[in-house]
Formats: structure tokens, sequence, C-alpha cells
């Protein structure tokens, strides 16, 4: 699905989630500082949509939330990462993903080609 908006990031992602194994893909909560957090059973994703790359704050909060609830963390974005939030999530081994225009997640780390492939 060709993403225009930021609800449709949220929906190929929330798709994604689905066709990587996770079930039970529950609704899309706006957080703060920024992006959108989409859950579903053993996993928690942040979603950003925006012009501006996700930061290491957002990789961070979304680590830190997963923990305190015993699940999984994913990150997808539009426009990437800031090189400090690729580099912590390679250390926390946090899956992240790019989506691009067509709707199409593109894995950027290691942890992501693992979780394709496990998927």
């Amino acid at each position: 699905m060709p993403v225009r908006t930021a609800r449709d990031a949220v929906t190929v992602a929330g798709l994604y989630l689905r066709w990587l194994g996770y079930g039970d893909v529950r609704g899309a909560v706006k957080r703060a500082p920024s992006g959108v957090r989409v859950s579903a059973r053993g996993v928690l994703a942040l979603v950003e949509p925006s012009v501006q790359p996700t930061s290491l704050r957002d990789v961070e909060c979304v680590w830190l939330s997963a923990m305190s609830d015993s699940v999984s963390c994913v990150c997808f974005s539009l426009a990437g990462y800031e090189e400090k939030a690729r580099t912590r999530a390679d250390t926390l081994s946090i899956p992240l993903f790019i989506i691009d225009l067509t709707g199409t997640p593109q894995p950027v780390n290691d942890a992501a080609e693992k979780l394709v492939a496990a998927g």
C-alpha cells in the first residue's frame, strides 16, 4: 500500500508486524516525544511517519517501554535514523526498518535482517 499519510505508514507497519508473525496487532497510540506506538502480542513498535530522522531518544524510549512490558521492540521510519540512533539500536539489537513510499519496509540493520529471516 502506498504511503501518502502518517496513517498509511502506521497501517503498513501493522501489516508488516502481522506478516512477521506477530498476532493481535492493536491500535496506534500517539506518544511523546514523537512517533506512534503500535503493539502486538510480544512486541512494541515505534512508527515515525515524519520527514525527520528517528532520534536516539525515540529509539531509547521505545526500548525502555518494551523492557518494562517484557516484550521485544522494533522501529519503522519514513526518513531514516540519526547516526546515534542506529548505533544504539545496533548495541541493543533493536530491528530498524525504513518504510519507502511504496509501502515496503526495508531492513536497515542486522537485527532487522535476522527478524525477517526468522519471521
